[in-house]
C-alpha cells in the first residue's frame, strides 16, 4: 500500500509576517555588522580549508598546537607570498604601461576607421555644412571671436601659485599607514580567529550541539559531519582545479607574449571563486593587453583561445568529475546567492557566497523549520515523481506527463513505471477527492491525462523485462526455461480469455478508479488477456441496463483505494443479477478491501499495486486462486527445469 502524504493543517495567522519580520531583523544585522561578520566568514573560510592538513599532522602524533601554528603560518606564508608576487607584477606593468598607449590607440583608430569605411568623406562634408549653417545664422560669432583674441593681449591675467609647505615627516608616515590599517586589521582578525577556531575546533562543536539541542544528538552531528565534509570537499575540489587553471593561464600568456603573466594566472585563480563571471572578468586585462602589445591581432586571438578553451575544458570535463553534486545547489540558487551577499558584504561576499549557501542548505536539510531553504536552493527535484506527475494530471499536461514516463522507461518496464509512478499519483488523487479538493473539472483532467498516456505507451515495448538478464543466451538453459514456461502458460489458460473483452473493468465510484481500469486493462493485455474498460458511470442506474456483458469471461469492479463494504455489495449485487455465470472479481488498486461480514458467491477479492492485481486475474484465468498460484507455478517451474535440463 502507497504512502499517502501527510495533511499539514495551515498555520496561524500573522505567522507569515512574523517570519519575514525575523528574516528582515537577521538581513539588517548582517549589514550593519559586516565589518565584525566578514572576518569571522573568512576566519570560518579558512578554518574548513586548513582543518585537513591539521588533522593529519595530530594523526603524525604532532601536538594539537604545533600542528595548528605550523598550518596556519604555512598556510597564511603562502598567500603573503603570492599576494607579494600580485604586487611586484602590478607595479611592473605600471612601469610599462606608456609604451602600449601608442599601439592600442593605432589599432582603435584602425578599427574605428574600419567601421566607418567609404563613410570618412561624407562626415567631413557634414562637418562642413554644420560649419556653414551656424555661420550663416549667427554672423557676429567670427566678430566676437576676433575681438576676443585682440582683447586678449591687453587684459592678460596674472598667474597665481598657491604652494603647501612640506609635510613634515610624521604627516608623511601617516598618510603611508592610513590606506593599510583596515587590511592590516582584518588580516589580523582573521588570522586571530582561524588560530582558535582550528585550536577549540572540538569544543566549539560539543557547544553547537548544546544550543541545537542535545536531546537530539544524532540529527545534530549529522548536520555537522555534512557540513564539514561537504564544505571542505568543496573548498580543497576548488582550490586544486582554480589553481591549475590560473597555472595554465599563467603559462599560456608566458609562452604568447602578455606582459605580467604570473599576475595574471593569479588574478584568475582568485576570479574563479566567483561563480558564473568570474572567468570572462579575469580574461578583460590580458585581451586588453594582448591587443595593445601585439603588433597585429594573432597575441589578442591567442589569448582569447587561451582563456575559451581552458574555461570550456574546466566548466564541461574537469568540474563535472571532480566536484560531482558535492555543493549540493541548484544553478539558480548560485546566481541569487550570489547577488544576494554581494549586495550584503561587497566583493568578499561574492566570494563567500557558495560556501554560506552551502551552510543554509545542509542547516535546512536537518532542521525541519529552516526546510525551506534546502527547497529553495538545494539541487534535490522540489517535487518527488508521483507528485509531479499528479501536478501534471490537475495541470491536464499529458505531454510533460509523457516525457517524465519515457525518461523513466529507459531502465524500469511499463508495468514498473504503472506501479511506482502513476498509482501514487492517483493516491494522491483519491486523497484529495475524498477531502473534497478537487471538482469535476480536474476530474475531467487527470482522467484525460491518464487516458493519453495509456495511449501513448499502448505499443511500448520493455528494454528490459523484470527478471530478464540483458545478456542471456537465447542458446542456454535459462532462456529454454523462460520460453517453456511461457508456452506453458498460454496453453494452460482457457481460449475465451483471449478474446477481446474477455475480462471487463467496471470502475467503481470515480473517474479516478475509470483511469485505473485503463491501466489494469493494458497491463493485462501485455499479457496475453482480452481486456477492455466501461466509462466511470457503467454502474449508474442510466448506463447498467445498457452493458453488453456478453462474451465478459470476467467482470472487475476497480476501486483506487479502499471502498466501504457496503459500496462494495451494492455494485456486486448489481452485477451478479445482470451476469449470473461470469465470475466477478473486485480489485482495490493501492489498498486492501474490507473483509465482508458475509460471503458472497462467486466474487474474488484481490488487492495490491497493479502488478499485484495483473497478476492474481492471470491466476485466475488458468483456474487458479492467488492462494493456490504461488504453488502451481512452483511445480510449473520444477518441471520445465527437468525439460529443460533433459533437452
Amino acid at each position: 500500500m502507497t504512502d499517502i502524504a501527510p495533511i499539514r493543517l495551515p498555520k496561524p495567522p500573522g505567522t507569515a509576517l512574523i517570519n519575514m519580520a525575523v528574516a528582515a531583523l537577521i538581513v539588517t544585522g548582517l549589514y550593519f555588522g559586516r565589518e565584525i561578520l566578514v572576518p569571522v566568514a573568512l576566519a570560518v573560510l579558512f578554518s574548513f580549508v586548513l582543518a585537513p592538513f591539521v588533522i593529519r599532522l595530530q594523526s603524525w602524533r604532532v601536538p594539537r598546537t604545533l600542528s595548528v601554528l605550523v598550518t596556519v603560518f604555512i598556510g597564511f606564508s603562502i598567500m603573503f607570498s603570492l599576494g607579494g608576487v600580485m604586487v611586484s607584477q602590478a607595479n611592473r606593468l605600471a612601469e610599462e604601461l606608456p609604451g602600449y598607449q601608442q599601439t592600442l590607440r593605432d589599432k582603435i583608430h584602425g578599427l574605428r576607421g574600419f567601421a566607418t569605411g567609404g563613410s570618412g568623406t561624407l562626415e567631413r562634408a557634414s562637418k562642413v555644412l554644420r560649419e556653414l549653417d551656424t555661420e550663416l545664422q549667427n554672423p557676429s560669432a567670427g566678430r566676437n571671436v576676433l575681438d576676443g583674441l585682440r582683447r586678449q593681449a591687453a587684459d592678460k591675467p596674472l598667474l597665481v601659485e598657491i604652494r603647501q609647505p612640506d609635510p613634515g615627516t610624521l604627516s608623511t608616515l601617516v598618510a603611508i599607514i592610513q590606506p593599510l590599517i583596515q587590511p592590516l586589521t582584518t588580516t589580523g582578525i582573521v588570522l586571530i580567529f582561524v588560530i582558535f577556531i582550528l585550536l577549540q575546533r572540538q569544543d566549539l562543536r560539543n557547544r553547537f550541539i548544546r544550543l541545537a539541542g542535545s536531546h537530539d544528538m544524532q540529527r545534530t552531528t549529522a548536520a555537522l559531519d555534512d557540513a564539514g565534509q561537504r564544505l571542505s570537499r568543496l573548498f580543497l575540489n576548488q582550490m586544486m582545479v582554480n589553481a591549475s587553471f590560473g597555472l595554465l593561464i599563467g603559462i599560456g600568456l608566458q609562452l604568447i607574449g602578455v606582459p605580467s603573466a604570473p599576475l595574471w594566472g593569479l588574478v584568475a585563480t582568485i576570479l574563479r571563486f566567483v561563480p558564473y563571471v568570474g572567468s570572462p572578468i579575469s580574461a578583460v586585462f590580458p585581451l586588453i593587453l594582448a591587443a595593445a602589445v601585439g603588433s597585429d591581432w594573432s597575441m589578442l586571438l591567442m589569448t582569447a583561445a587561451l582563456f575559451g578553451t581552458l574555461q570550456l575544458i574546466a566548466g564541461q570535463v574537469v568540474e563535472p568529475l571532480v566536484y560531482g553534486r558535492s555543493s549540493g545547489l541548484s544553478p539558480v540558487a548560485i546566481v541569487l546567492s550570489a547577488s544576494f551577499w554581494t549586495w550584503l558584504w561587497g566583493p568578499i561576499g561574492l566570494v563567500l557566497a557558495t560556501p554560506l549557501t552551502i551552510c543554509l542548505v545542509v542547516v535546512g536539510r536537518h532542521v525541519d523549520r529552516l526546510q525551506f531553504f534546502d527547497v529553495l536552493l538545494g539541487n534535490q527535484p522540489a517535487l518527488t515523481p508521483s507528485q509531479l506527475v499528479y501536478q501534471r494530471m490537475l495541470a491536464g499536461d499529458p505531454v510533460e506527463a509523457s516525457q517524465q514516463a519515457q525518461t523513466y522507461l529507459q531502465g524500469a518496464t511499463l508495468a514498473n513505471y504503472h506501479d511506482k509512478i502513476l498509482l501514487p499519483g492517483l493516491r494522491l488523487a483519491d486523497a484529495d477527492l475524498t477531502l473534497g479538493r478537487l471538482s469535476a473539472d480536474r476530474l475531467d483532467r487527470i482522467l484525460e491525462t491518464v487516458t493519453e498516456v495509456v495511449d501513448d505507451f499502448d505499443s511500448h515495448e520493455d528494454v528490459i523485462g523484470i527478471d530478464e538478464v540483458p545478456s542471456l543466451d537465447p542458446r542456454s538453459n535459462l532462456a529454454r526455461l523462460d520460453k517453456t514456461i511461457e508456452a506453458e502458460d498460454e496453453d494452460r489458460r482457457p481460449a475465451h480469455w483471449k478474446e477481446p473483452g474477455a475480462v471487463l473493468f467496471l470502475p467503481g465510484s470515480s473517474k479516478l478508479d475509470e483511469a485505473a481500469s485503463l491501466v489494469l486493462a493494458q497491463l493485462l493485455k501485455r499479457r496475453g488477456i482480452g481486456a477492455a474498460a466501461e466509462a466511470a458511470d457503467a454502474l449508474s442506474i442510466s448506463r447498467f441496463f445498457s452493458l453488453d456483458l456478453t462474451g465478459a469471461a470476467a467482470l472487475c469492479i476497480c476501486y483506487v483505494g479502499k471502498p466501504s463494504p457496503a459500496m462494495v455489495q451494492y455494485a456486486v449485487r448489481r452485477l451478479a443479477k445482470k451476469s449470473k455465470a461470469s465470475p466477478i472479481i473486485v480489485a482495490t488498486v493501492g489498498g486492501e478491501h474490507d473483509a465482508m461480514s458475509t460471503p458472497m458467491p462467486n466474487v474474488t477479492f484481490v488487492s495490491g499495486n497493479f502488478t499485484d492485481v495483473v497478476d492474481d486475474i492471470c491466476a485466475l484465468s488458468k483456474g487458479l486462486t492467488s492462494s493456490t498460484a504461488l504453488a502451481a507455478l512452483a511445480a510449473g517451474v520444477d518441471a520445465a527445469l527437468d525439460r529443460a535440463g533433459k533437452a
